[in-house]
């Protein structure tokens, strides 16, 4: 099978690449790094001749730095998800694998003693001042308990990154009712591992983490550290798109979009993470600031039940592994 990779030079992309190579897919790379631009529809029309599938890695990622970044956000992403899509449309390329990301969701689920099962809206800035991170319960102001959100959640996308991935799949979604076409998103939740990209605003928390103890600072964790997350390595990553885009070609769901979590299924703060990171390293330990951004959820917590029924995948790579090999390849 001939695949269009977009993103191929990127953190995720490369590993992606590598996975579906292993499997004996053709692949067709298109990246900025190679002056292939999603959004340049003629060079599209160049590459998609023959492909039979397409796997979307491209993105503008992170959670940005201001509201100055909501053209760049949504010309990367929706307006080059959208000219990607008009020209498989073009070329009867009717497969899709979307890298999705678990920021759609927002706010996670939560329990509440009361009422059940839950979802908080946005976090007030002067609960976040004063140190109230926790959410609350929208119907009784109660606490919570973090609780798994599965792919039927509603979104509630908080920044522009989160409102672009939203869109991607929106996108998608319309593609595929309009063309008959096939798409997976695979719902990214917190991807690690050799080769991530260091020392840019745009980063991953565990790479911010390990850039600061490699210059031999202490890492800075926001909030108290406790925000929940599910941090999945990336051949794992990898692996999930190649195994979706198997499903895709075995039993297509024409016509519309399916999305899956790709997650570890077993969350960690991000306290962890950063002493995690510390022991590996050998750095200083990490310091608790009390600072917020406002773009910021306090916990999301993935159920991926739906992608190990229905794609076979289960998270293969454990924390402390992952945590221990990253940081030892970027000492090298």
């Amino acid at each position: 099978m001939r695949v269009l990779l977009t993103g191929s030079a990127g953190f995720i992309g490369g590993h992606v690449a590598e996975a579906l190579r292993r499997e004996w897919y053709e692949v067709v790379e298109a990246d900025l790094r190679g002056g292939v631009d999603v959004r340049d529809a003629a060079a599209l029309d160049r590459l998609l001749p023959g492909v039979d599938a397409v796997v979307h890695q491209a993105a503008k990622v992170g959670l940005g730095v201001d509201v100055g970044d909501l053209p760049s956000y949504a010309s990367a992403n929706a307006y080059g998800t959208a000219v990607l899509l008009a020209a498989m449309a073009r070329h009867g390329v009717a497969r899709l694998v979307l890298a999705g990301s678990m920021v759609v969701y927002g706010e996670g689920a939560y329990d509440c003693p009361t009422h059940g099962w839950v979802r908080p809206g946005p976090r007030l800035e002067r609960d976040l001042a004063e140190g109230r991170y926790e959410p609350l319960c929208p119907r009784c102001g109660g606490l919570l308990a973090p609780a798994d959100v599965s792919e039927d959640a509603a979104p509630d996308p908080r920044n522009a990154y989160a409102a672009t991935k939203l869109a991607q799949e929106h996108l998608a979604a319309s593609w595929a009712r309009e063309t008959g076409g096939a798409a997976v998103s695979l719902r990214y939740h917190n991807v690690y591992g050799p080769r991530m990209p260091r020392d840019t605003p745009y980063a991953g928390v565990a790479s911010i983490f390990l850039s600061a103890l490699l210059a031999g600072r202490a890492p800075r964790v926001y909030e108290d550290g406790g925000q929940r997350r599910d941090f999945v390595h990336v051949r794992d990553v990898a692996r999930a798109n190649v195994l979706a885009l198997a499903a895709l070609g075995e039993a297509s769901r024409a016509g519309e979009l399916r999305a899956y979590n790709v997650a570890s299924g077993v969350p960690r703060t991000v306290g962890e993470l950063a002493r995690a990171l510390a022991a590996a390293t050998g750095g200083p330990a990490p310091v608790t600031t009390g600072q917020y951004r406002l773009g910021d959820v306090r916990h999301v917590v993935a159920s991926p039940e739906r992608a190990a029924c229905e794609l076979g995948f289960a998270a293969r790579v454990g924390f402390e592994d992952g945590v221990a090999e990253f940081a030892r390849v970027a000492v090298r």
